[in-house]
Parts: structure tokens; C-alpha cells; sequence
């Protein structure tokens, strides 16, 4: 608030003052409820401390009254909520008046209160009781003069038409209500930010900082107006003291209150502040992690065509090159996910694009400013990082194949000891396996190889594809899966490659598609065959109109298509024919 909006406001003093003069001629709205039993009437102890507290704190234009009156809306709201019920039981004006003398005066000084109207929930209660005061046929001259006190306090809280505080406000200030709130509570903001960063800038050493007590007492204060948009700036300073302080100082609440309101998009923070609740809040940073995963499995039609900026939007990819313990964390909890539902391929792409992401984000750091791989990946065989974490896009095409071949094999060395009974032989296994899956990209870049492959090339690609879906060997059914994997691929290529399809491969493809053996792993083929082969289009169409037919085949492929859309994004170059043919496929699956 602008210090010359102060002094005219002052001015509406007397304006004020002649409205609060019918503060206690209230009366009961029509549209309350009669009830037969009566509310016992609040305690004169209630009544003398909160008509104190709502004179001291006066408009909140001081630090002090603004943090008094946070740390107290809760309390507040607990005693609105007791009047309301009164009022909603009184027959009468006079009735009211005199149950309830204090609650004219009361309630008009907290609509002049900022940080009580920035609180939601507060300005609603004051809303239901200024209506339960309300006279819908007023008796007397005094029910007259307060209905009129009473629309005006409504006006001021919801409106600006004429003849209200609010249209007087405008006229002797230039300030409509809700701006005067705003910067009023603005003013005070700002004068407490500084003082925030004044702690962390101001003092010689860590300790000092943190012996700060005024900080914990502000993030209290904070911690029900954390939706307030001018609140931002402060919960921003008081998040990097966290950093700079290095001990615990904040309130839990106001960091619960902070979380939640950023996942439920009601608060909006600068970057560094989020990735700073992340850091000082391990759950926060949980939180933030399930969100994402839970925003992709429920929303696929919008995910598998958008999952790569959805992912960066989260923030999370950056954070994670910036901070090492966070890309750790979220690894470790997909990674939780995915052993409980490892044929979830919507998990899958999840991992896999967010992967992507870090690893551009990660790129585009200095060098010096780099930490090794190996800090990011350090349960995982040193020597599968650097051909797992190398980007297609960063290998020459010609080069690909003999690049899955050396990837196939250093993932066989890793399955040598698979068959003792070595605990740390079969988490060795899945690592490798949880990182090719991180980097699926090459399983894709396989994929797309198998479908113009010669057979002499195939045997290592179908390896890499099996091993992605099938890690484990339970059963002994590894010789079985390479064995139906090899003869989908045989079947898709004379599907794809012969004109016209024969009907005995189409047959053979939609069976094996329906077996829970092998089923993700003929699809993933298939649909690489779809995107990537060299057949007519309409060609192509009719085989996909008679193979995806089921829903569930259908949501399965549209998350396949999207690992395969992140890879193509961020290939060295494009290849319109593919992107085209690739986002007709997902069109058709979405729209059926």
C-alpha cells in the first residue's frame, strides 16, 4: 500500500466510524433456521479476548499485527464458527443485540483486517454472518440503519457498487478494496521478506543464522495464508534460510500447508524456492514425486502425447541435476513402484522420459560444475554407464547396432552368476535391469533395428527387447520368451514386408498378442513395425484396424508410442514421414 493511500484513507474515517455506529443494530436474516434449542452464549472470557485482539491489531499494517493475526486465524475461525451458530438461532434483532452486543464492532474491524480477508475460510464466515444479521423485513428504523451497515460490509467484502465502503474507499483513496487489502497486506509482506533476508545475508556464521527465533515464528504465521498470492515473495525467503541455515527452523505445518498447496496448483513458487522445500523436506519432495505419477496414470490421453513437457513442467528432472540426493530419492521410489507393478508400462515411459529429462538438464550444466555419473547411478556396475547413458541421438546410426551389441553383452556378463543362490548376484540383475529401463530409449532404438534387420543381426536385439520385459527367469521361461519373442518377429516381418498381408501372420500376430507371456513384448515390436516400416500407409491402417482392437491393447500401445515419441524428439535429426505416421497412430488409438 502506497503511503499517500494511507494518509486519504484516513480521511474515510469518519466514514467509517458512522458505519460502525450501527454496528450493534443487527438482526436475524430470514433465511436462518429457527431452532427450538439455544446455543449457550459464548463465554465473556472469549468475547473479552477477541474484541481485544481485533483492536490491537487494528488494519494489520505492522509486522507484528500481521504475524499475531496469522497465528491466530485458526482460533478465529473456532470462534466465528461458535457465533455464527448463536446467531443462526437468535429470532430477533433485539435478541441478538442483546446476546450478542459485541458483534457489531467485532465483525466490522475484522472486514478491515487484510490478513483475515485473505483467508478464505475466514471471509467466509464473516460473509455468513453479516447475512444471518441481515433483516429481510426490517421492523424499525434501527433494523433499517443496519441492514444498511450491514450491505455495505457485504459490498466491501464482495463488490464495488455504488453507495457502498467499498465505491467511498474508490472515490477518496483511488484504491478499490480489494487493492487496498492486497497492498496493505503487501506492505507488510515485503517489510518481513527483507527482514528474512537481511538474517541470511546479514549474519558472520551458520549458527548465528539459526538462532534467529523470529524465523520459525514467521513461517507459523505463514502457514494459513500460504494461498495468499502476496505471500510468496516471504515463504520464497524463508524456504532458502532453510538452505542457508542448515537446521531445522521452520514450521512443520507451514511446510505441510506449502507442499500441498503447490500440488493442488493453489500456490505458485519461483523455482529455486520449490526445489528449496524439496531439499529442507524430504516427504515434500515424496509428495511431489507420487504427484507426478499419479497425474500420468490417470490422465493417459493427455500424458502419452504430452509426457515429456508434462515431466519437465514438474520441475523435478532440474532439481535433480542440480542436487544429487533428489534424483536418488525419486529414482528409489519409482523404482519401489515398478517392482510391485513391473508390467505397468505407463510406469515405464514415466521412468524413462524422466530419465531423458535429467539427463538434458544434466548436459547443459558446465563441466565443472558436473558431478560423474556415478554419484547419480552408484549401485549399478560402473562399466554399463557409459553406453546406457549415451544418448542415440549421440551415436552415429551407422554405429547403432554394434552399440546394442556391446550393451547386450555387458548385461550378460551381469547375468553370469544369476543362477547361484547370491543375494547380491540377483540385485546386481535387477540394477542393470532398473537401468535399462531408465534407458529405455536403446531398447526402443533396438526395436526400430528389428524391423528392417537381417536375421544373422537379429539375435542380439531380440535379446535386449526380452530382457526388458522378461529380467527375471521365473520358471526357467527365458529360453521360452526369446523363443515366442524371435517368432513374432519372424511373423511381423512377413506381415509388413508381403503384399498382400498374409492372413496366416496376421492371425499368429493377434495370438501371441493375447498371450500374458509375451504380450507387451509383441506389442512393442508391432508397433515399431507400424512406425517405421516402409509400407503404404493404407497398407499399414488395415493391419492396425485388424490387430489393436481391444482397449486394453490400445492403452498399452499408446504409452509404448510415447517412450518412442521422447526418443524421436531429441533425435539428431527428423524424419517427418515417421513423426507423421507415429502421431496418426495415436490419434486413431485415442479416438477409438
Amino acid at each position: 500500500m502506497m503511503q499517500g493511500a494511507h494518509v486519504d484513507l484516513l480521511a474515510l474515517n469518519g466514514i467509517v466510524q458512522s458505519q460502525k455506529a450501527f454496528l450493534p443494530m443487527v438482526s436475524f436474516i430470514s433465511v436462518c433456521p429457527r431452532r427450538l434449542e439455544r446455543m449457550e452464549a459464548v463465554s465473556e472470557t472469549d468475547v473479552q479476548f477477541w474484541m481485544a485482539k481485533v483492536v490491537n491489531w487494528g488494519e494489520a499494517t505492522s509486522c507484528s499485527a500481521l504475524l499475531d493475526t496469522s497465528r491466530h486465524l485458526g482460533s478465529l475461525r473456532s470462534f466465528l464458527q461458535q457465533v455464527l451458530q448463536g446467531l443462526q438461532q437468535m429470532s430477533s434483532t433485539s435478541e441478538a443485540m442483546k446476546t450478542f452486543p459485541f458483534v457489531g464492532q467485532f465483525l466490522g474491524r475484522l472486514c478491515w483486517n487484510p490478513c483475515v480477508i485473505a483467508d478464505e475460510r475466514s471471509q467466509r464466515l464473516l460473509l455468513r454472518c453479516l447475512s444471518c444479521l441481515y433483516s429481510a423485513e426490517p421492523l424499525n428504523a434501527v433494523e433499517q440503519k443496519a441492514n444498511m451497515w450491514i450491505k455495505n460490509m457485504l459490498c466491501h467484502l464482495i463488490s464495488e457498487e455504488e453507495g457502498s465502503v467499498a465505491h467511498a474507499t474508490v472515490k477518496h483513496a483511488g484504491l478499490t478494496p480489494k487493492r487496498y487489502h492486497s497492498e496493505a497486506l503487501q506492505k507488510v509482506v515485503s517489510l518481513m521478506t527483507e527482514e528474512v533476508i537481511k538474517s541470511c545475508n546479514g549474519l558472520p556464521n551458520t549458527s548465528a543464522r539459526c538462532s534467529n527465533g523470529n524465523i520459525y515464528v514467521m513461517s507459523t504465521a505463514c502457514a494459513a495464508l500460504v494461498t495468499c498470492p502476496q505471500m510468496s515473495p516471504l515463504i520464497g525467503a524463508l524456504l532458502k534460510h532453510s538452505m542457508l541455515c542448515g537446521t531445522s527452523c521452520l514450521n512443520q505445518e507451514f511446510i505441510k500447508e506449502v507442499s500441498e498447496a503447490l500440488i493442488s496448483k493453489r500456490l505458485v513458487l519461483e523455482d529455486e524456492a520449490v526445489v528449496n522445500l524439496w531439499c529442507y523436506s524430504p516427504s515434500c519432495l515424496e509428495g511431489a514425486a507420487v504427484s507426478l505419477l499419479e497425474s500420468v496414470l490417470s490422465d493417459h490421453e493427455t500424458m502419452t502425447q504430452s509426457l515429456d513437457k508434462h515431466v519437465n513442467d514438474s520441475l523435478l528432472p532440474q532439481a535433480s541435476a542440480d542436487h544429487c540426493h533428489i534424483f536418488l530419492t525419486v529414482s528409489e521410489i519409482y523404482r519401489n513402484v515398478l517392482t510391485e507393478i513391473d508390467e505397468n508400462l505407463a510406469v515405464r515411459a514415466l521412468i524413462q522420459v524422466f530419465t531423458v529429462c535429467f539427463l538434458q538438464r544434466l548436459t547443459g550444466q558446465k563441466t565443472q560444475d558436473r558431478l560423474p555419473l556415478r554419484a547419480f547411478f552408484p549401485h549399478v556396475m560402473p562399466s554399463l554407464l557409459p553406453p546406457l547413458l549415451t544418448a542415440p541421438s549421440e551415436v552415429p546410426r551407422e554405429a547403432w547396432l554394434d552399440h546394442l551389441i556391446w550393451i547386450r553383452s555387458l548385461l550378460q556378463s551381469v547375468m553370469e552368476n544369476e543362477a547361484g543362490e547370491d543375494v547380491r548376484a540377483y540385485q546386481a540383475v535387477f540394477q542393470a535391469w532398473f537401468l535399462l529401463v531408465q534407458c529405455g530409449y536403446w531398447v526402443d532404438t533396438a526395436a526400430e533395428l528389428l524391423v528392417l534387420a537381417a536375421p544373422e543381426n537379429a539375435e542380439p536385439l531380440l535379446w535386449l527387447l526380452t530382457f526388458f520385459h522378461h529380467p527375471t527367469n521365473r520358471g526357467h521361461q527365458r529360453s521360452q520368451q526369446t523363443a515366442e519373442a524371435r517368432e513374432a518377429w519372424t511373423h511381423l516381418r512377413m506381415l509388413f514386408l508381403t503384399r498382400p498381408p498374409p492372413p496366416r501372420h496376421l492371425s499368429a500376430v493377434k495370438e501371441l498378442l493375447s498371450s500374458s507371456l509375451s504380450a507387451n513384448l509383441v506389442l512393442h515390436l508391432f508397433l515399431n513395425f507400424t512406425v517405421f516400416s516402409h509400407g503404404p500407409v493404407s497398407i499399414i491402417n488395415e493391419i492396425n484396424d485388424k490387430v489393436l482392437t481391444e482397449a486394453a491393447v490400445k492403452r498399452r500401445a499408446l504409452w509404448i508410442l510415447a517412450s518412442i515419441r521422447c526418443r524421436l524428439n531429441s533425435a539428431a535429426t527428423r524424419d517427418d514421414r515417421v513423426h507423421s505416421r507415429l502421431r496418426t497412430l495415436q490419434d486413431t488409438l485415442l479416438q477409438t
